[in-house]
């Protein structure tokens, strides 16, 4: 779609700083549009026009340390402060009931934002997320570099360098974006590549947030993992939306986390890890069917 939907700006108070979002008006509940790292609420931008189109609400919002909202010297960035973003978010829009929509590492907090305010989300759409994962996923290796304590010295060198940093975020990107048809491989390059290379190179960065959340991210797996029979419990309808040339967070996650859910489902789209610009129409339909 070539629209864009108008939205309202907002900024809200957290602890630390203050967290940036953006509100689509529509019929509730609200559509609540999470990102994971290292990127921002722009990863959103092809598929919002869809959800506005169908007369739904949408928020997108970015977490604290990333895009728009603040990036305080000093801050402690964790995926707790996340779900206190989220929080915070709900509270000042006055959204009430919600439908969490969770991306990449942001299945941690949306979740969990579940798990604490089960009455509160009628329903849940998850996309090529994380929450509880076993030693058998083959993550990112940038983020295994950034998560594994043992590495963490080289990890500080490597962030500490722009020239090797900026080379492992390219190596990385390449990685995603290999198995990618050649239309969706061309969006990548155009897209997704420049807005995660933009939100570590405008100043003040993305680093800090992405560095402390990604360093913490094998914790929050081993405490998700305690949660699991909570997770089961929840008799909330789950869409698991899944990007199947994805090489990391593959099919095989998707069916291993409908697995420990109720309520879930699970679609298959012919797309990669950012499957909501890989194929916004197909992802749209999806959610609002």
């Amino acid at each position: 779609m070539d629209s864009k939907p108008t939205f309202s700006e907002h900024f809200f108070p957290r602890a630390p700083g203050r967290v940036y979002a953006r509100d689509y008006k529509g019929a509730g509940p609200a559509f609540v549009l999470m990102h994971g790292f290292p990127d921002n609420l722009h990863i959103w931008d092809d598929l919002v026009p869809y959800l506005v189109a169908s007369g739904r609400r949408v928020v997108t919002f970015d977490f604290l340390g990333f895009g728009a909202s603040d990036k305080p010297a000093g801050a402690v960035y964790s995926f707790e402060q996340q779900m206190g973003d989220l929080e915070a978010v709900v509270r000042h829009l006055d959204l009430g009931k919600i439908v969490p929509v969770a991306h990449d590492s942001s299945g941690i907090p949306s979740l969990n934002y579940v798990l604490a305010h089960p009455a509160g989300v009628p329903s849940v759409v998850m996309l090529n997320s994380a929450y509880a994962e076993d030693s058998t996923v083959l993550w990112p290796e940038m983020i295994t570099l950034f998560a594994t304590g043992s590495l963490h010295e080289l990890a500080m060198a490597v962030a500490e360098s722009p020239e090797q940093f900026g080379w492992l975020l390219a190596w990385q990107q390449k990685k995603f974006q290999y198995p990618l048809p050649e239309a969706q491989r061309a969006h990548f390059n155009d897209f997704i590549a420049p807005l995660i290379r933009d939100n570590f190179i405008a100043q003040p960065g993305a680093g800090p947030a992405f560095v402390q959340t990604a360093a913490r991210f094998f914790e929050a797996h081993a405490k998700n993992a305690k949660r699991l029979p909570e997770l089961k419990a929840l008799d909330i309808p789950v869409k698991l939306l899944w990007g199947q040339y994805d090489p990391y967070i593959t099919v095989a996650v998707a069916e291993r986390r409908k697995a420990q859910l109720k309520r879930a489902s699970l679609t298959v789209i012919p797309a990669g890890h950012w499957l909501q610009a890989d194929e916004p129409a197909q992802v749209a339909k999806a959610m609002l069917s």
